[in-house]
Parts: C-alpha cells; structure tokens; sequence
C-alpha cells in the first residue's frame, strides 16, 4: 500500500450523495483527499490515513490532518489512531487495494463511536464491459479504473455486502455510480473512461476541474444512476453502500428544539411546560424575533439560543435547529401550544428503545383544534406521499418529532425553502432508518400563526418529487403506533 500510485481523482459523487454531515471524520487510503474535503467543508474534522507520500502531501493542504500508515497492517494502523473515536469511516475505493479488507475494517471499527456510520465505496468487477471483456477472453489490467493494476481483491454487490454484514455493521442502503458514458465515451471525449493517464508532477489528475465532466456530472450522471439501478449488478461501476453501528438500547441525552419569533407571550410557559415533562433535556431555540423579548426570556429560563435575523423562513431555521444539536437526541416542538408537551417522554422512550425518528401524527383523525380546510390539505399531501413513495404517513408536515442526532448527521438537509419536515421525514424512511409514528393531539394556538400557507404548498410537491432517487430501500421500517 506505501507505493500505490495514483493516476486520476475525481469526487465519487454517489459516495457524496450519502456523506450527510459528520463532525469526526476518518477518510481511510484518503489519496489526495478530495473525497474527505467535502466532509470538511461541510464542517466536519477529516483525519486522512494514507501511504503514498505525494498524495498525503496534498490531503494535508485538504484535511484536517494526513497520517502515513501501511493499511496492510491493521492493526499498526489502529494503534497509531490511539483513543480517537469518529463517527464516520470513510473508505473511498480503498478495501480492494488491500489483501485482508475484512482485517482493516474490523480494526478500524474499534474507532467507530456508537451508531456511527460507515461509508464504503468498491469498484464493481461484475460490471458489463468486464463480462464483455472475459467472454473475449481477456483480463487486461489499466492505469485506474475497475482493474486499475494496484487492485489485489475484486467485489460484485453480493460479495461486498457479505464483507459489510459479516463485520457486524447494519447496512442501510446501496448506491452506485453508473457505468454507462464511462465505458462508452472516448477518454478524450468527456474524461470519462477507466484509464485516464499518468499523474503529473506527482499529482493525480483532477477531473473535477474539467468542464464537460462537470456538466456530465451535473446532467448526465444523476439520469445514468437511475437507469442503472434497473440492474445494478451489471451497470454499476462502482457500489456505494452506507452501513453502521447498528443502535442498541440506552438512555440518551436530550435536547427539545424550538423555532421561535415573536413568542414573548408564549416562551415562559412552554419552557417550564417542558421543564415539567423533560428536566434534563437542553432547550434550543432558533430564534428571528425582532419585536419583542422572546430571545431575553429564552435565555434567562435557561434556553441555548441562536439567532437567525434577519428571519430567512422555517426551513433555513430548521436547519440550523438540526445541525446545532449536541446531545444523542432530539425532540422538535413549537412554541405556540399546539403541540402536546405531555407526549415528550413517550417520544423520548421510542427512542430510546430503538427508534431513528418518531413523528408526531396530528392528523391520525381530525383535530378539533385544526380548521378543517387545513386538516384536508395535511391529508392530502400524506397520501400523495403514500402514492410516490409508498411511506403510509398521515402528517407528513408535524412539527413534533424525535430525532437520534447521529442519523441526522447522516444527512445533509437543505434548508432552503419551505417544507423541509418532507425530507426529514422520506429520507430516513427510504434509506432504511427505524421510523415510528405515533398519534399526538393538536391545540389551540397561542398567538398568530406564521404559516405560508402557498409557498408551503408549492415547495411540498417540490420535495415531494425531489425525493425520487432518494435512498432505496423502501418503507419496510416504518411502523404506526396506536394511541397510548
């Protein structure tokens, strides 16, 4: 492993599809670090381990840090970790450049925190244009790629998830790059062949910085992923696949979020409401007020508060809300009363039972508390839900759930726009996660309500087609709870 070469890098864009957003990365044979540089940039800390030296020179200028290690050896590699724990193993194309991939990655696991995730990206030998290539009978090695000449173990989709489950991970979902353009275009044509060249002055090849892959990247690879999960056996040219330590059940720390603006009225007694029914959970408000003291008062009852003015809409504040949560859960809830405090310890139980996401079912039956054209429209989007993802949720826009904090991190939620509790709801079900829903009651509202109601329309069938593509494994995990 000390004199692997590297020829071309280019960012393995299903691999980054499920990178979400870490906070302790350990990017394993990381080569020049530009896979790990997105999870830096996404603000996590990267640890890079890497053998070849020009290589680690660079992922040191693009990590946080790079470590020469002999990957052959597992456990010196282990040991030279010492104590630090991450939450996210990332082995980008790197278990079939060693000859006991099962000995490296049991190692490494030692250094996997509770529920941390795995990423692990192999090329895919079973893969079209090599049977094309074995019925002619050849074998023939090339500078990168599927055979790339420094490979010394070779996986199909099968083989590979054999390597994860027999470590003892939970896979959670599969992904790929496509082996469409890349085996039919001419390298001088899009960059997009297995060999690619030599690396210039000690430096692979960036194909990032190409402006036809960029444009293939953008346009054509996410319609090839498509098509190519009809059989991804044969058209994948490489298999993405997020795995983890699977949860066990634990007490967890808590954190109960709100999104708050111009609440003076309201923040006093849903704060001590909730110190009633959770006095050790953290309170977190996002807070926009700009006219009156919500934020003042948040802060004097204890509350951890982060501003957001000028006031940029639910979703970027609900974004800000998920990523800034430090304990092992959290529990959403509105300021305004509606939604039943009560039921904060029977979500926090499911959770620490073994659920990744609790949803808070308004709309089970119809609230006395919702106008009924409102009721109608929460239905209405739950089914069409149902019908393009086959999730059977009745609220699908509940602002009372509970979350693990360590699969939000395996998300990177995009707050822009409104509805953003679609995708925080579909993506974890279609990529497997435990989801349980629960019926909750809905109240009266303290103060006026700040829903848009057109833009939330619009941006729900936005997500809701958005989500197409998402994950892959269906609703399988997802369970409705009868009311306790």
């Amino acid at each position: 492993m000390a004199d692997r070469s590297y020829a071309i890098e280019h960012t393995n864009h299903a691999l980054l599809h499920l990178l979400g957003r870490p906070r302790r990365v350990l990017d394993v044979g990381c080569g020049g670090g530009i896979n790990g540089q997105r999870a830096r940039a996404r603000g996590a800390t990267v640890t890079g381990l890497e053998g070849n030296a020009a290589a680690r020179t660079l992922a040191a200028e693009r990590l946080s840090e790079a470590l020469d290690v002999d990957l052959e050896d597992a456990a010196g590699t282990s040991r030279k970790l010492g104590d630090r724990q991450f939450d996210l193993l990332l082995f980008a194309d790197v278990l079939e450049h060693v000859r006991r991939p099962e000995q490296l990655l049991g190692a490494l696991l030692d250094h996997l925190e509770d529920e941390g995730h795995v990423l692990i990206s192999l090329p895919n030998i079973a893969a079209w244009p090599v049977r094309l290539r074995l019925l002619q009978g050849k074998f023939d090695y090339q500078a990168s790629g599927i055979l790339d000449r420094d490979h010394v173990r070779f996986f199909t989709r099968q083989s590979a998830i054999e390597l994860i489950e027999a470590a003892g991970l939970e896979l959670l979902v599969s992904d790929l790059n496509p082996m469409l353009s890349r085996a039919l275009l001419r390298e001088r044509g899009l960059g997009l062949a297995e060999g690619s060249g030599a690396a210039e002055n000690g430096r692979a090849f960036n194909l990032d910085q190409s402006l036809p892959f960029a444009l293939y990247a953008q346009l054509g690879w996410p319609v090839e992923r498509l098509l190519s999960r009809l059989s991804p056996e044969l058209m994948a040219f490489q298999h993405v696949f997020l795995a983890r330590k699977k949860p066990k059940p634990r007490p967890l720390s808590l954190t109960i979020g709100m999104l708050t603006m111009d609440e003076e009225l309201a923040v006093r007694p849903m704060i001590e409401l909730l110190r009633t029914h959770a006095p050790d959970a953290q309170i977190l408000c996002v807070d926009s007020s700009t006219r009156d003291r919500t934020p003042e008062l948040a802060r004097e009852l204890g509350a951890r508060v982060i501003r957001q003015v000028p006031a940029r809409g639910h979703g970027p504040a609900m974004e800000a809300l998920l990523y800034a949560v430090e304990t092992e859960a959290l529990i959403t809830i509105d300021c305004d009363g509606t939604y039943p405090a009560e039921s904060i310890p029977l979500v926090r139980r499911l959770l620490e039972q073994g659920a990744d996401l609790v949803n808070g079912a308004r709309t089970a039956h119809k609230p006395e508390a919702m106008p009924f054209a409102n009721y109608l429209a929460n239905r209405t989007f739950a089914a069409a839900a149902e019908l393009a993802h086959g999730v059977p949720t009745v609220d699908v826009h509940s602002g009372m759930r509970g979350y693990r904090t360590s699969m939000l991190r395996a998300f990177n939620f995009d707050g822009e726009g409104d509805a953003l509790p679609i995708d925080t709801l579909l993506k974890p079900v279609r990529h497997g996660y435990q989801v349980v829903e629960l019926p909750i009651g809905y109240n009266e509202r303290i103060g006026d309500s700040k829903l848009r109601k057109l833009s939330g329309t619009a941006w729900t069938f936005v997500r809701l087609a958005s989500n197409f593509g998402s994950g892959g494994r269906g609703p399988q995990r997802f369970e409705r709870r009868p009311q306790e």
